[in-house]
């Protein structure tokens, strides 16, 4: 499958917020079948090289396409953690596509097992415990490429703390196949 046109989906999707029009998904499910099988998308954002939104899905629910649209918008205009995208910064945005394979529970007895388990660089992770859950895509071991220092900061993204593996929670990993604007 082409990556151009996953990113072209998630760009419309944004554009089409601001202009209020909707584009046609029709056509596209139409001359594109895979489109609407089962798929699971996080749509990155960036400016400047900076974070701007990130939202996706951790398990296939629904349509590729619906999934990419949904996540598009929402990395846009309602990730907490940013103001929503205005309309003069859209020239500035970079979009990333991320397709998750589905996620693949991990069986650790330690720590140390668990460090000779997960594969910087390739494996997405998914910490959970409770009601607290997060996740990296593996693109985030650019900027943590530390198991301690990787850990640590989903720990803090879950709501754990600096060191979320002393409570055992599960782990989960997944690999992407990821798709970037130049």
């Amino acid at each position: 499958m082409n990556g151009s046109l996953y990113l072209m989906i998630a760009r419309e999707a944004i554009l089409s917020t601001f202009q209020h029009t909707e584009f046609d998904v029709e056509r596209l499910k139409k001359n594109y079948p895979e489109l609407t099988r089962s798929g699971a998308t996080f749509v990155t954002l960036t400016e400047n090289n900076r974070l701007r939104g990130c939202i996706g899905s951790l398990v296939a629910h629904r349509s590729l396409i619906d999934d990419l649209i949904s996540n598009a918008r929402y990395a846009a205009f309602r990730d907490p953690r940013f103001k929503p995208l205005a309309p003069e910064e859209i020239d500035q945005i970079r979009v990333e596509v991320s397709l998750l394979t589905p996620p693949q529970k991990v069986e650790y007895t330690s720590i140390d097992e668990l460090r000779t388990l997960i594969r910087p660089q390739v494996d997405g992770v998914i910490l959970r415990l409770g009601n607290h859950q997060a996740t990296f895509l593996p693109q985030v071991w650019e900027d943590l490429d530390d198991f301690d220092e990787f850990f640590a900061h989903l720990g803090h993204k879950a709501g754990l703390g600096s060191d979320p593996l002393s409570y055992e929670p599960e782990i989960y990993t997944y690999q992407v196949e990821k798709f970037k604007e130049a």
